[in-house]
């Protein structure tokens, strides 16, 4: 009876341990739907640059990418409660400082535009975007100063929103607004779907891609410390990790 007893114990520990080796395999990573770093495929499977590079992260520190896409504001509440614990994203976002640690390697860059019809003049920002419209992307957030010259009142911007890239493009070509704010890499991939030529830009913002941890999901640092090691290890190694 004891012999069976101990048999059924280091039975159960064994489980136990495999469940936690399996557990903290696993990593919860965020996304929204940002082409041609992160968005989900026409097959409804998680894709993009972005994506590839936090998945072969993972793997080479011998852990599980589990991605699900979400709505901007939702993504972020996830980083700020812990529910999520990695994103690959813009670094230095305000409404995210001290409930978010940042990797040391820089993954890439992402550059913010304002782009306008070959008929209207390049802008002066934010002066001559006076009492204009300004096409937006449901859901995306802006930095501060962005955002202060967006909602300021006495500029009299007007906006419109659209739930995607494309539709965007099509509403200032259809001049259902005087100016497009958005992402260069999604844009252009857009303008590749709708087969649309060159369209003129003024720069707005350049924001560097970092791997975003919440603080507060469990054991946080440490899966930063993994993921840092092993993009320091990936690169001495030759290959080329930025997102392009």
């Amino acid at each position: 009876m004891p012999r069976r007893f101990c048999l059924i114990v280091i039975t159960l520990l064994w489980l136990h341990a495999a469940y936690a080796a399996e557990a903290k395999q696993r990593v919860h990573v965020g996304y929204y739907e940002f082409p041609p770093y992160s968005y989900t495929d026409a097959q409804g499977q998680p894709s993009g640059s972005g994506l590839e590079l936090t998945a072969r992260l993972l793997d080479e520190a011998g852990y599980q990418a589990d991605f699900r896409s979400y709505p901007g504001a939702r993504l972020y509440s996830g980083l700020l409660d812990g529910s999520i614990q990695l994103w690959a994203g813009a670094s230095g976002k305000p409404e995210l400082a001290g409930h978010t640690l940042e990797g040391k390697h820089l993954l890439g860059e992402i550059t913010l535009n304002l782009y306008f019809r070959h008929d209207t003049p390049a802008p002066r920002i934010p002066q001559d975007l006076q009492d204009r419209g300004v096409i937006l992307i449901t859901g995306y957030s802006y930095w501060q100063d962005v955002n202060q010259w967006l909602e300021d009142p006495a500029r009299n911007i007007t906006r419109h929103r659209t739930s995607n890239h494309a539709s965007a493009l099509e509403m200032l070509q259809r001049r259902r607004g005087d100016y497009l704010l958005d992402y260069q890499a999604p844009v252009e991939q857009a303008k590749r779907t709708l087969g649309m030529g060159e369209l003129p830009f003024v720069e707005v913002q350049r924001l560097p891609l970092r791997l975003i941890y919440s603080r507060h999901a469990p054991g946080a640092e440490y899966l930063r410390e993994e993921l840092d090691r092993a993009y320091q290890r990936l690169e001495d190694a030759g290959e080329d990790l930025w997102l392009h």
